[in-house]
């Protein structure tokens, strides 16, 4: 496991030691643990729906109709790139 050192501005510091406690987490190593986390499913998710808006538009600047059935099998290969990338499985 790598140290990493961290400086919060006294304000931001303080605002995470209130969440803290109000949530409950042990410790601040805990609670930067589990916001980096959520940070980094969130890019995930992010850089998911920009390829699926590039998918879209590929086909429109193709001078391509999308139809229903395009978007709705483009939605669902999103879906399985984003549960596989979270770790869910899908029926």
């Amino acid at each position: 496991m790598e140290t990493l050192s961290v400086r919060f501005e006294d304000g931001l510091a303080h605002d995470m030691e209130k969440a803290m406690k109000g949530f409950r987490y042990a410790t601040k190593t805990e609670f930067i643990r589990e916001a980096v986390r959520d940070k980094i499913k969130d890019l995930e998710k992010e850089a998911a729906l920009v390829r699926l808006q590039q998918a879209y538009g590929a086909g429109t600047k193709k001078g391509r109709k999308i139809t229903d059935e395009d978007l709705h099998r483009v939605r669902e290969e999103a879906a399985k790139e984003i549960a596989k990338e979270l770790g869910v499985e899908l029926d």
